[in-house]
């Protein structure tokens, strides 16, 4: 727990500083749900806070705090989106917004562990030994549920797969 006014003062610093960052993550981590979102980040940060005085990285220890409650919540819960997909998007102006709809109803219907692991790797950009060590899993297993997660995803929405061979092919040529 915060002891000091110093520990309490730096916390506060931490949190004003690093709350957008976080909130996103926990947005994209809920699969677009706002309240859980702000749920999920205000329950890791209490939990942060009463170990504060031992932690070396905030940052790593907060990202870990929040994966970890969100799969426990989602082991509780095993609640699955059941929302139609809509059609192919258009080409028009509402194209972007469109896609972002329908990869945010797609991410929440894998697996809060799925989730997590696409989230690290490529909306954080995370190595895959990070991501394990996040996680308290094998790189192995990073590698298994990355595949699946990303062959899920395309599944159940194919306007990414275009999209996924042209971020796949320019990985390949770099």
């Amino acid at each position: 727990m915060i002891g000091d006014s110093a520990g309490r003062r730096a916390f506060d610093e931490f949190v004003a500083a690093r709350s957008p960052t976080f909130i996103r993550l926990a947005y994209l981590l809920t699969a677009g749900d706002q309240h859980a979102a702000e749920d999920l980040l205000q329950t890791s940060l209490a939990k942060t806070a009463l170990k504060w005085h031992k932690i070396d990285d905030p940052e790593a220890y907060l990202r870990q705090v929040m994966y970890r409650q969100q799969i426990s919540w989602w082991r509780r819960r095993r609640e699955y989106a059941v929302a139609e997909l809509p059609e192919q998007a258009g080409a028009d102006a509402t194209y972007d917004v469109d896609l972002k709809i329908v990869v945010q109803k797609a991410l929440g219907k894998l697996t809060a562990k799925q989730r997590a692991v696409l989230v690290l790797r490529y909306f954080e950009d995370q190595s895959e030994s990070t991501v394990a060590a996040t996680l308290g899993c094998s790189i192995g297993t990073v590698r298994s549920t990355a595949h699946r997660a990303l062959a899920r995803l395309l599944q159940l929405c194919p306007e990414l797969h275009d999209l996924y061979i042209r971020t796949g092919e320019a990985r390949h040529e770099r």
